[in-house]
């Protein structure tokens, strides 16, 4: 984890919001929740939960279809906990199972099996026609792309400042498949 992690140093006035930065952020965060609460319901259609469909998705694009599960846990933002507790419940539909890592034997990989593959296949269409349904027709696409740019900024930011790690490769990208 990098040294520069910043701090808060709670005797110092914080910079307040004005009205616009509050009313940015709030919106931010209502729409965030109201996009990922929609995504997720859409899923429900094939039983599944956003998050779970996000690791067989990483999965299905992945060589081979198997990664290392603590790579996999910083793809998708997840603690690594977490991930097993949800790899669990993949297992258990038959969509995933854990191996030794091929390359040193020491790690776990979750690998997407035949199963889990065709269920990728049948929730994408629904998938993605949620996140367009819900985020991308919502706005004109250079808005879309500014969102994009935005993003990037974010992510780059907390990397920059040690507040959460980069997953392997260093990139925090995610695909809509």
């Amino acid at each position: 984890m990098s040294e520069t992690v910043d701090t808060l140093d709670t005797s110092v006035e914080p910079r307040w919001l004005t009205a616009e930065e509050q009313h940015a952020w709030r919106s931010y965060l209502r729409g965030s929740r109201l996009l990922e609460a929609a995504l997720d319901k859409d899923l429900q259609s094939h039983g599944v939960q956003l998050s779970e469909y996000e690791i067989i998705s990483m999965l299905s694009e992945a060589e081979a279809r198997r990664l290392r599960m603590s790579s996999l846990a910083d793809l998708v933002v997840q603690s690594r906990s977490r991930l097993t507790h949800t790899a669990a419940r993949l297992e258990r539909r038959g969509w995933v199972r854990r191996e030794s890592c091929l390359e040193d034997r020491r790690g776990v990989e979750l690998v997407l099996t035949d199963e889990g593959w065709q269920a990728v296949q049948d929730m994408a269409r629904v998938h993605v026609e949620s996140v367009r349904r819900h985020l991308v027709d919502t706005m004109p696409p250079e808005l879309f792309a500014a969102l994009g740019t935005a993003m990037d900024a974010i992510s780059a930011g907390i990397l920059r400042s040690g507040a959460a790690e980069a997953p392997e490769g260093g990139t925090m990208a995610s695909s809509l498949r």
